[in-house]
This record gives C-alpha cells, structure tokens and sequence, in this order.
C-alpha cells in the first residue's frame, strides 16, 4: 500500500477546478467592439447608459450583437470589423462631443462569465493588434529649459534688488552674470540665492575684467531635471492616452531617454498620434465677478478687459484678460487631504510666485480661475484641398475662492477627491516639459495578430503531441500520466496568467511551449528513479515512494537555476523579453506543483492501493 495524504490529493483537485473556472473565458475568443467612456471621465451608470448607444445604432440601422457597462465604460460588440467601423461613424455623428469611441476587441464569453467577474488574459499587441509608438524625449532640452528659466528669474530678482548688471546668459553649463560693479557681489549672491538656494553662484572675471557669479547645475541635478522631463512627459502622455478611452493602454519610460506607449486594440492610428501629438498650457486669470457671463454669452460681447469663456460643463464665465501665471511657470501638483478636505497643492518657480503673491494680496474673496489651453494640428477640407490648420481649444477647468495670501505654494479646494486627483494629473500635464518626436511606431493589424495566435497554439499543439507520442511510447501507462499532468500543467499556467492579466505576447507563447517541454524532464527524473529502484529489487510500492522522495532533490536544483534566469530575464529584459520571462518563470512554480503533487496523487489514485503489484507500467 502506497497511499499520499488525501489533503495534498484534494488540494490538487481544488486547483484544478479553480484553474479550469479561471480559464473559461479564453475558450471564447474575442470579437470587433467599442469602448465607449466620458469625455469628464466620470464612469457610467446605470442600464440607460447602454440604451443610449443601442438607439442611436438602432436609428442607423446598425445592430450589436450585445451591449453591456463594465468599469464604467460601455462596450458594443459586433460581428465584423465594418460593422464596427460603421457602428463607430453612427454613434459620433449622434453624439459628437459628449463622449470618446474607441475601436477594440471584446470577448465573445456569455453574460454569466462577465456576472461573476471572470475575463479572459490580456493579449501583447503582436497578438490583439494595435498601436506601438516610441518618442525620444528631448533630455538636453529640458535641461537648457531650466538653465533658461534661471536665468529669466535671475533678471527679476537683481532688478529687484537694485543690482545693475551686464548681461545675464543662459549657458550649456550654467547661468552666468555679469556685474556692472564689483562692489554688488555681496547684494547679487543673496538675491539669487533667494532664487534657489540648492546653486551656489562662484565668483570670477569676463575678459573685460568686469565681476561675475557663475552658476552650473551638479550632474546630480542635471539628471534630476532629465528624469523629471521624462516622467512628466509620461503623465502628460498617459492623460492624453486615457482620452482614447482605452482599459489596457501602457505608458511606461523605456531606456535613458524614449517613452513607449502600447495600445492593444486600438485601430485608428491617426487618432492616437493626432491626440499625443497636441500641445497643452495652463493659464491662471481672475473671474470677473461684477458682470454677468449669461449677458456676455447672449450679446456676443465680453466687457471692457475681460474675456468670455466656458467652463468643461458648457457654463460660460467671464475672465479677467490679465493672466496671473501660466502653465510654463508650475513645477509641482499634488492631490490629497487637509483638515477633511480635499485639496489640489500647487508650487509654482519663483516669478510666478511673486506674481501670484501680488494677485492674491489685492484680491482676497474673489475667485480665481484656472484655463486649460489644448492646441492640435488637424487637417480641414478647404477649397476642396486638405490643409493642416492649427485648433486651439480653451476650457475653464476649476474655479476657486481666494481665501487668503499665497505665493508660490497654495491650494485649491472645493472639488471631490477624483475631480483633485484629475485637477491634479491634468496640471502636471498641461504642458510637456521636453520635446518629443516619434522615432518608432508600429501598427499591428487584428488579422496578423490572429495569424499570430493561430501559429502559436498550432505549435504548442504539435510540440505537445510529440511530447505525449514520446512519453506514451517510453514509459507506457506512467507515461500517459505524464501526459496528463502536462495538459494540468498548462491549465493552470494559462489560469494563472488569467488571474495576474500579464499580458501574453508571441514569446510568453513561446515561453509557454518551452514549458512544456521542460516540464516533461520531473516527471523522466522521477521515472527514471522508479526504475532504478526496481532494478535494485525493491517493491512496486517501495520503488513509487523511493523514486519521488529521491528525485525532489534534482527537480528542485533544476527548476530553482531555471527560475533565477527567468526572473533576471524580467529585471533586465524590455518588452518582448519580459513576456517571454514572465510565462518561463510562471510555468516553472506550476511544473513543481503539478509534476511533483500532480504526479503522485494519479499514480497513487491508480496504483497506490494495491496490496500486490507484479510490474509496474514504467
């Protein structure tokens, strides 16, 4: 008698299941649809938010084979891509600017999988389709952006401070200052100190003999400015993103100096590089508090020095034409709690503080408004020709009260938590802080993606079958439990992918195969043992127990180094090579547990119970 533990025996069962259930939505497939979000961001709700989109296919005569709501977006899925693509045209020229539609893929699964929170594993765009774009972000840029906002603050502060000077002259190394008087040194040093104290000036001569003060940024810092161009380029480009209205869009930084935006599903590319190619500003103004904006908007004319506006909800608002600060001149926004309230926290350079410090000393108890400027390059039919023309569109995002003196750190209240948190990403990303220009950009088509997923499972398939031939064929009725344990194997590997939405390329489908055929070497390893066991003329039973308790030790050694170079794989790979990584390490925790726990409760089941064995199938 052989028996395992009956726990460790349900234990694999219950996976099993799970890993089954888990997996059910791949068996479906996807289909063309739309994703359908807000343009405020704010999610839908409620099942009038889906009638909406079906009455306006329905009175285009264009019908879905389902609608349904899911994290707040509505999806609309159809049987081809030109019903799609005619159901796309049908609901923006219906409802043209209150919504954004995104061209994707939806799962073909029934209503009950999606009921109880199951959804298939995100596919790489080498398997859906989509968008790949690659910008190299202007680094150096950014840096003599910096050098140059030195030295406009320098200017203001020695003028300020009664200091005559030469010339103030951003250079590639740093700020330098040339002094009318030699006797200023002193008066000079500290005013712009007062401008950033983290830069020492360092006292010197021009070749005139006239005194100077030198400042250059450390390399320390100059990396601190490059690293902060690059990540606020990626919330800039990550806001802009999210306008397409896509759930599994991916913004991530990629090398030194290159952003990489990954857009799985999405099919129109002249919409993507047309929206991240646009240009975004912020400017601050006073509301004009003593005319009506109604009137304004009514007559057509906004009062003298004030100008007309209109809020995201189509409000419209009278602004004063004198702008505070700009966009150009915001270093830092943040979103968070204080005394119970949400608050937007804003830090703002040094002229745009004194700026700001000057409004809000004269105007405190009027409100303050905040305008976010989007220009864009769209093409428009003139004269029958097609020409590039440049749009600018200008919202009031937030207006607040002015509840006290402020300068270059303040905050704005009176919005909800995710309005603060937006107010927030949508400030740092007003405006990019380095050029950049597309130096890669790859548009993957749904067809050649399916070709990909079809040339993959057809090579799993075969690979496989040879393995079960081989297996079947070299160690009889044990090999026919190897093969089952195989098929657990991917079960469970493809569940667990499922479960973690890692997102499955044409390598993690390679890594998949390679898996399997790395799995097959615990189970000739435990075999093999068994057979070196009867050979010695030990039992049946004595030679099943043997052979898993002896061989653990060289599954584990080999599994273990496998794993490590899979997971330095993923530490120091980039794209394609970090799928490849994620599904070799995956596979390598659910090849120990199904090839050591799997194994033994079949043999067990078969084998284990009987009190007398004259030869093992092995």
């Amino acid at each position: 008698m052989n028996r395992y533990p009956r726990w460790k025996a349900l234990l694999f069962a219950g996976v099993m299941l799970v890993s089954l259930f888990l997996g059910l939505p791949n068996l479906f497939g996807e289909a063309p649809a739309l994703q359908i979000s807000r343009k405020d961001g704010e999610p839908f709700a409620g099942a009038e938010s889906v009638s909406q989109f079906t009455s306006a296919l329905a009175s285009a005569k264009v019908t879905a084979d389902t609608a349904y709501l899911a994290d707040g977006r509505v999806t609309l899925r159809f049987a081809d891509v030109p019903t799609q693509l005619l159901a796309r045209d049908a609901i923006q020229a219906a409802m043209p600017d209150n919504f954004v539609v995104a061209t994707t893929f939806a799962s073909k699964a029934p209503a009950w999988v999606r009921a109880v929170g199951l959804s298939p594993m995100s596919l790489g765009l080498d398997l859906r389709g989509g968008i790949y774009l690659v910008y190299e972000v202007d680094v150096e840029g950014a840096v003599r952006q910096k050098l140059s906002l030195l030295e406009r603050d320098y200017r203001l502060k020695l003028r300020d401070s009664r200091v005559q000077y030469q010339s103030v002259e951003a250079q590639p190394s740093g700020v330098v200052v040339t002094l009318k008087e030699a006797s200023k040194l002193a008066d000079a040093r500290t005013a712009m100190a007062a401008v950033d104290r983290t830069l020492v000036p360092v006292t010197g001569t021009d070749e005139q003999g006239l005194a100077t003060l030198r400042v250059a940024l450390s390399p320390e810092q100059v990396k601190e400015r490059q690293d902060f161009a690059i990540q606020q380029n990626i919330t800039a480009l990550s806001n802009r993103v999210n306008a397409l209205g896509v759930s599994e869009a991916t913004v991530q930084r990629q090398g030194l100096s290159r952003i990489a935006v990954q857009l799985p599903g999405i099919q129109d590319a002249t919409q993507v590089i047309r929206l991240l190619g646009k240009t975004a500003t912020l400017e601050f103004r006073l509301v004009d508090m003593a005319n009506r904006a109604e009137e304004a908007k009514a007559t057509g004319h906004a009062p003298l020095g004030t100008k007309l506006y209109k809020e995201r909800s189509g409000q419209p608002v009278l602004l004063k034409r004198d702008v505070i600060v700009t966009g150009d001149q915001l270093t830092d926004a943040s979103a968070g709690f204080q005394n119970g309230e949400v608050q937007v926290s804003l830090t703002l350079d040094a002229r745009g503080g004194e700026e700001m410090l000057r409004t809000t000393r004269e105007n405190v108890g009027k409100q303050m408004a905040v305008v976010f400027i989007e220009r864009e390059r769209q093409l428009k039919e003139i004269n029958g020709e097609k020409v590039a023309v440049d749009v600018t569109s200008e919202n009031v995002i937030n207006k607040a009260t002015i509840r006290g003196v402020f300068s270059n750190q303040f905050q704005i209240s009176g919005v909800t938590l995710r309005e603060g948190q937006d107010l927030a990403k949508m400030l740092r990303a007003g405006a990019l802080a380095a050029p950049v220009y597309i130096v890669e950009q790859r548009l993957i088509g749904p067809s050649l993606g399916q070709e990909n997923i079809n040339k993959g499972v057809r090579a799993l398939l075969v690979g496989s079958a040879a393995l079960f031939v081989f297996m079947a064929a070299y160690y009889s009725a044990f090999g026919l439990v190897a093969d089952v344990v195989l098929v657990c194997n991917v079960i469970l590997l493809v569940a667990v992918l499922t479960l973690c939405q890692a997102a499955l390329t044409l390598p993690g489908i390679a890594g998949i195969v390679l898996t399997v055929g790395m799995a097959v070497d615990a189970n000739i390893l435990i075999y093999e043992r068994i057979r070196e066991e009867l050979r010695l003329g030990n039992s049946a039973q004595a030679a099943i127990k043997a052979g898993f308790e002896k061989a653990f030790s060289a599954i584990l050694d080999a599994n273990v180094t496998t794993l490590i170079a899979g997971v330095v794989l993923f530490l120091f790979g980039t794209g394609p090579i970090k799928g490849f990584a994620v599904t070799l390490s995956l596979g390598i925790l659910t090849t120990l547990f199904t090839a050591v726990i799997g194994t033994r409760t079949l043999i067990s089941l078969i084998w284990g119970a009987r009190s007398r064995i004259d030869r093992l199938p092995v």
